[in-house]
This record gives C-alpha cells, sequence and structure tokens, in this order.
C-alpha cells in the first residue's frame, strides 16, 4: 500500500437521544473502526443502508465528532490541531456530496459557489479567480461560460460535475465522494467514475469512495472496506475481496450482484430477518442474528479482523472463515453453478439469431 495519509483509530460514534422529560439509550453508529487511506489511493466502503458509511466519512472530516478514537491526517491528530493548522487541513480535505441538487445553492449562480473555498483560503489573487472558476469546470468537462449560469439549468450529470469541481477548488489531498453517482443514470455514472478515476491519476488525489454499488467499487477502488451495524467485518485488496470473500455477509453483499452472464442462474445467499437495532446491537459478532453458519461461540465475544496466511492484507472479523468459504464454494457447485436447461438455451439462441445485437 502507498504512503498513509488518513488513518482511523478505534473510531467511535454515539448519537444521544432525548424525549420528552425522558432520555433514551444511545444509538451506536460507529464502533471501534480503524481505517487506512494512502495517498494517490481509492478505497471503497460499502454496506447495506444504516450500517454507518455515510457517518464515517463524516467522522474523519471532522463534521460530525466522535465519541473515542482518533484521526490522523497526514500523521497529525485532526482534533488536537489548532486552529491555523485546522483550516489548512480543512482545505486538502474535501467532501463531494451525494444529492447535488441539495448541496448547491438555487440561488447563487455556480462561478460564485466554486470561487467561495478559493477567496476562503485565500489561495490566489481576486481578479485571477474568475479563470480559475472556468479552468475548473473545464477540468470536469464542462464549459467555462456555465458559470454565469444557476443551478436549476443543468441536469444532474452536470451538476455533479460543478460539485466536483467546487470539491477541486481547494486544491484537495483527499475527498469523500458520499454516494456520489447514486443519483445519477447509469450512462452518466460511468461518466463521472472515468472523472473521478482520471482526477486520481492526474492529480494524485486519495478518496474514500462511498457506496452501496459494489460494481461501482470493483472498477475503481483499489482496496474495499465493509461495514455491517457500524463495525468493520471485512477489508483488502478489490481482487481478493470480491473473487474469494471470507465472511458470510460480504457474500452475501456479492451474492445480490446482477450477473452479465445470461446463461447461468446466479447464487442467491438471502439473509433472513432484518438488520438489529443499533440501540442494542447483539453481543460478540453483530451480524450473527442473520448468519447461516453463527454457533453459540459467535455470541460470547466480538471477533476481531485478522490477516489471511501468506502476509495477506486481507482481513476478516468471523470466527468461522473457513467455513465460510466452504458456503460460498457449496452455493456455486449447488444451485448458483446449474446452467440453463436446454429449452431455455435454444429459445435465447432463437432470439439472439432473430434480434442479433448491433
Amino acid at each position: 500500500m502507498s504512503e498513509t495519509l488518513v488513518e482511523a483509530r478505534n473510531l467511535s460514534c454515539e448519537f444521544r437521544q432525548r424525549t420528552f422529560l425522558r432520555r433514551v439509550p444511545s444509538v451506536k453508529a460507529v464502533s471501534s473502526i480503524d481505517l487506512v487511506v494512502g495517498k494517490g489511493e481509492i478505497v471503497g466502503l460499502v454496506g447495506e443502508s444504516g450500517s454507518g458509511k455515510s457517518t464515517v466519512g463524516r467522522l474523519i472530516l471532522g463534521l460530525t465528532p466522535s465519541t473515542a478514537g482518533e484521526v490522523l491526517f497526514d500523521g497529525q491528530s485532526v482534533a488536537a490541531s489548532g486552529p491555523k493548522f485546522s483550516q489548512a487541513m480543512r482545505r486538502r480535505m474535501q467532501l463531494i456530496f451525494q444529492d447535488p441538487y441539495s448541496s448547491l445553492d438555487p440561488r447563487r449562480r455556480i462561478g460564485p459557489q466554486i470561487a467561495d473555498g478559493i477567496r476562503i483560503h485565500g489561495l490566489i489573487e481576486e481578479e485571477r479567480i474568475a479563470a480559475r472558476v472556468g479552468e475548473l469546470l473545464s477540468q470536469v468537462g464542462l464549459s467555462p461560460d456555465f458559470a454565469t449560469r444557476f443551478p436549476y439549468q443543468f441536469s444532474g450529470g452536470q451538476l455533479q460535475r460543478i460539485a466536483i469541481a467546487r470539491a477541486l477548488a481547494t486544491e484537495p489531498d483527499f475527498i469523500v465522494a458520499d454516494e456520489a453517482v447514486s443519483a445519477l443514470d447509469v450512462s452518466v455514472q460511468a461518466q463521472v467514475i472515468a472523472l473521478i478515476a482520471g482526477l486520481r491519476r492526474k492529480l494524485g488525489l486519495a478518496v474514500l469512495f462511498i457506496s452501496h454499488d459494489l460494481s461501482v467499487i470493483r472498477h475503481l477502488c483499489d482496496r474495499v472496506v465493509v461495514l455491517y451495524l457500524g463495525r468493520v467485518v471485512e477489508e483488502g485488496p478489490v481482487g481478493e475481496v470480491f473473487h474469494a470473500p471470507k465472511h458470510p455477509y460480504t457474500m452475501a453483499l456479492l451474492s445480490a450482484v446482477p450477473s452479465m452472464d445470461p446463461g447461468r442462474l446466479r447464487a442467491r445467499m438471502t439473509l433472513q430477518g432484518e438488520p438489529p437495532s443499533p440501540v442494542s446491537p447483539p453481543s460478540g459478532c453483530a451480524f450473527r442474528t442473520r448468519c447461516p453458519i453463527a454457533v453459540p461461540a459467535c455470541a460470547e465475544s466480538r471477533p476481531a479482523l485478522k490477516p489471511l496466511a501468506g502476509g495477506s492484507t486481507h482481513q476478516y472479523a468471523c470466527l468461522r472463515g473457513y467455513e465460510a468459504g466452504a458456503l460460498m464454494v457449496a452455493a456455486q457447485t449447488g444451485y448458483g453453478g446449474i446452467r440453463r436447461k436446454p429449452w431455455q438455451t435454444t429459445v435465447q439462441a432463437l432470439l439472439r439469431s432473430a434480434y442479433p445485437l448491433r
């Protein structure tokens, strides 16, 4: 892995709730997370809704206070830094929000919104700001003339490009992209993903890419971190985790990805029940209440992340990792590896000959 830029150590966050005249238990959104992002690296953060992905991103940027742990940026503690260093650090850490429609002010033109970060941090002289805004728009594939328009005059994909240009205005080293392409059409998603990948190569950006779309993570990211109920259950290089997952939850997520092979019936690992409440998570392994291979020992202690043999950076938190691997193999060689019946293949061949792909 490249030199470390961002490191979260034992990071935790609880949201305290209070109703009328009484206090209710706090919500444990994130629990003892360790996460590292290297310089010029794109790390994917995945998990179902409510797993704590967005909270982790906001904790790293300092937008949400943590209840335990610390975040180091380029070797310096974010919480312990002084006001001047904190301002310089914020310039180097930016956020791309999920919804570009609500993250941009509809009453202001695009140019001044992109220029806000440049003015706040005093990066260049005032007379050069307009030219710099035009350069940023060109960098994300838009015309510099768009600086005089309002947000309602753009499509969703164009607005997301504008949001990326605004994040790049302060010349950051690290960007948190929080579901940056989930609200876009597939064709526009591909354009924005290619843009982020190109900016990483050109500018050396480090990116924490938060998404629930595993296909995007596989295409874009170098490493992937899997969250469940605010805890890391598996992490490692994208190729290793996607090819040979070790945690049952990761296997369930991967089994839900649509297959591009129309002749093979995809294995599906359907999880039973609903995710536990973060107010009172289960003891031991948080996934045990839905795990198909859970045993009584899973309730006794929380499993720690352990690496695979051979010095691999692929880690997983499961007491029955080898049994989980056997479960995936059984699924692939059982109903997951069954080919279509002969009559289905024949019908499919006839359809292809009648309606050839162009």
